[in-house]
């Protein structure tokens, strides 16, 4: 894998390539700063239903079914996803179709003509994929840990938004929003594969260079403010109660986050890790638990989450918060450090061996730090983290003014969790 390039067009486009000459298959990923961070109450959830829309049919190709029938056919996977801060259209395939993916993606992202019987038909899908998660508990649980952190401002709203917005949507909102935010200043094209630059910047060219728009509109700064542990629950007549910690950290740009994913992978992250052994091989007390570190463009937050028998709850958030506390205390070994980096370091490198996670691994960089660092640069800040620094950032972390806990289960007793989620 060659290292990525950039070339930024004069309207602002950015078009990021790598170059995979061993893979066979291409990768074309459009990158759009607009999510739910982007929203205002009213129109919340509108970011997530413009990305089904824009499945619905363009003028070239008039309805979904065309646009999915010359993608299946040419062996492609293909499909979008929306978050806080981005929403993303892609399309993976053989690198021989290379010029018919990006003529589809683009035309998905730049053309679709939002047609209001689709909209219509399309508010049940959005409501039913909302009742889906409503049975999920373990992306209730998140959902629930989102608001307990940042209550209710943007970063804090659901991304599907709410039943009673998505009913009451019109296509001049979808038009007005797009127009607002899907602005080539504020997009980012990937392209990933067995391909040159030459040709991804023709055909860039080709598609985006009439393409004027004005500066893209800056989001609501978030507000955190916290004096003590924040407890939200769920009551939910479930077999097994899950629950998820949050604590509040530091946006993507900060030097810190190479420790904080260290941490998390000493803590929750693999068969080995800590809470692992003790949750679930000692304990028996869980089938999931898991730690990550989740920094966005201008916040971040440390998690951990789980999934555990009702009647130990308890018990289970005790030790959980008995290893944040030995973190603050104890230097981690060199053996286990040691292995916490090399299992970093092997995942990343695993994970970077198709072409699609390729171009999501520098297209999120480009698009929220303006920054691509490559795999090289990330692995030598993994190697640099020492016991010592892990030390010192677990005690600016594990403190009660930063500390959030959201549980979904049959959890009646808020009062006693109060006690026990303490530093």
């Amino acid at each position: 894998m060659q290292k990525a390039k950039k070339k930024i067009f004069k309207n602002g486009l950015r078009v990021v390539t790598i170059p995979m000459k061993d893979n066979p298959t291409v990768t074309v990923l459009v990158l759009v700063g607009a999510g739910g961070d982007y929203e205002v109450k009213n129109i919340n959830g509108i970011s997530h239903f413009l990305e089904h829309m824009c499945f619905k049919g363009t003028h070239k190709r008039p309805n979904s079914r065309v646009i999915s029938h010359e993608l299946d056919a040419l062996g492609c996977q293909y499909n979008a996803f929306t978050s806080h801060e981005f929403t993303g259209y892609y399309a993976k395939g053989d690198a021989k179709h290379f010029n018919k993916i990006f003529d589809v993606v683009t035309d998905i992202y730049l053309n679709s003509t939002l047609p209001e019987v689709e909209i219509e038909k399309e508010k049940g899908v959005i409501i039913e994929e909302m009742n889906m998660y409503e049975d999920i508990p373990q992306a209730q649980v998140q959902d629930l840990l989102t608001e307990t952190l940042y209550g209710d401002q943007p970063a804090g709203w659901k991304i599907v938004g709410l039943k009673e917005n998505i009913k009451g949507m019109k296509r001049e909102d979808f038009v007005k929003y797009r127009n607002s935010n899907y602005l080539t200043s504020n997009t980012v094209i990937v392209v990933a594969g067995q391909v040159s630059q030459e040709v991804v910047y023709e055909e860039a060219k080709k598609y985006f260079q009439n393409v004027e728009t004005p500066t893209s509109q800056k989001k609501v700064k978030v507000k955190q403010v916290q004096s003590k542990p924040n407890i939200s629950v769920k009551y939910k007549a479930t077999d097994q109660t899950h629950f998820a910690l949050g604590f509040r950290t530091f946006p993507l740009s900060d030097k810190r986050n190479p420790v904080l994913l260290v941490m998390a992978t000493v803590l929750g992250m693999g068969m080995s890790s800590r809470l692992f052994n003790k949750l679930r091989e000692e304990m028996g007390v869980a089938y999931y638990v898991k730690s990550a570190n989740e920094p966005s463009k201008y916040y971040g937050s440390f998690q951990i989450a789980a999934g555990v028998n009702n009647g130990r709850v308890k018990e289970a958030l005790k030790e959980i918060i008995n290893e944040c506390n030995i973190l603050t205390k104890e230097l981690v070994d060199k053996k286990e450090l040691d292995k916490a980096k090399s299992f970093i370091i092997g995942n990343t490198k695993l994970s970077l061996e198709s072409s699609d996670e390729v171009a999501s691994f520098y297209g999120m960089q480009e698009l929220l730090v303006d920054n691509m660092k490559t795999l090289e640069s990330k692995t030598k800040e993994i190697k640099k983290v020492t016991s010592q620094d892990i030390k010192r950032l677990a005690k600016t972390i594990f403190k009660n003014n930063k500390l959030n806990l959201s549980l979904v289960g049959p959890v009646k007793d808020k009062k006693a969790l109060n006690k026990i989620i303490s530093f």
